[in-house]
């Protein structure tokens, strides 16, 4: 019986409570998920890739059914070279929607074979995002509800080092 694989495509910059629990939530459903680190995003990343995908994997260390791996390009020609067929994303409100619809609609029209799977976040990480746990983080502020300890430790040593 073929496996069912999803792709779960990010920056992960970097990796909180809130994508774990998609990744543990689509597991539900999915045989194996590979998280996707983008290399060629546009966001100014404060973890180098090769930062992102470490703590990502030490993260799912535990979990033989989530792998991490990075690409360039087109996530639709991606997906399909890992002869996955969906495409995860997680939505926390309406104004990601839109966005997320764009970006479904035209994945799907360059290729009818990925399809894409929202999922809405679970109720405690809906204001979560790698951008407000970089904000508070780079302000001393607590973060251990937001992400792992590994994680923690790295944002106060990144931090500590821009901050001298």
């Amino acid at each position: 019986m073929p496996r069912k694989i999803a792709v779960y495509p990010g920056s992960f910059d970097p990796i909180t409570y809130g994508h774990l629990d998609i990744i543990d939530r689509g597991l539900r459903i999915f045989d194996q998920i590979i998280v996707a680190v983008a290399r060629n995003s546009a966001k100014n990343s404060l973890f180098t890739i090769d930062e992102r995908v470490d703590m990502i994997q030490r993260v799912l260390a535990d979990n033989a059914r989530a792998r991490v791996d990075t690409f360039d390009g087109l996530l639709v020609d991606y997906v399909l070279s890992q002869k996955a067929t969906v495409i995860i994303r997680g939505l926390r409100a309406i104004s990601d929607f839109e966005y997320e619809f764009q970006i479904a609609q035209m994945n799907r029209s360059i290729s009818q074979e990925v399809e894409t799977l929202f999922m809405m976040t679970s109720v405690p990480y809906g204001y979560l995002s790698s951008s407000i746990v970089k904000e508070v983080s780079s302000l001393n502020g607590p973060v251990d509800s937001l992400v792992p300890p590994l994680v923690r430790e790295a944002l106060k040593a990144k931090f500590a080092t821009i901050n001298r």
